[in-house]
């Protein structure tokens, strides 16, 4: 089994900035593609960034220039920097992690969600 445990999250004023970690732990083997989405009530959850494991990254354009995605592939941990934070990035923020487990293939896992809350 895989867990993955995520901090970071709180409230902000608008234009500060928050950094979010989300580390899996388990039988792991390999950790392929890392990532965050974001869900706000009534709204489909959203890719807010990706990276794979060769650290290549991706960014919805709502937030490109202000957020930075990051991962320690030796902690299993990915890292969501977020600057400039506006109200409209308020949500609740989940990681997810490929893995490929010691027993059976790949498929994605998710953390429990963290609150983030930019306050105008």
């Amino acid at each position: 089994q895989v867990q993955l445990v995520e901090s970071g999250g709180g409230l902000v004023q608008a234009g500060g900035s928050l950094r979010l970690s989300c580390a899996a732990s388990g039988s792991i083997f390999r950790v392929n593609d890392m990532g965050w989405f974001r869900q706000t009530p009534g709204k489909q959850r959203e890719l807010v960034a990706g990276i794979t494991s060769g650290g290549n990254t991706n960014y919805v354009d709502s937030v490109k220039g202000r957020f930075s995605i990051s991962r320690d592939s030796a902690k299993n941990t990915v890292y969501l920097q977020m600057n400039s934070l506006k109200p409209e990035d308020t949500a609740v923020y989940y990681c997810f992690a490929n893995v490929q487990t010691i027993v059976a293939g790949a498929r994605s896992y998710w953390g429990q969600g963290t609150q983030v809350t930019v306050s105008s």
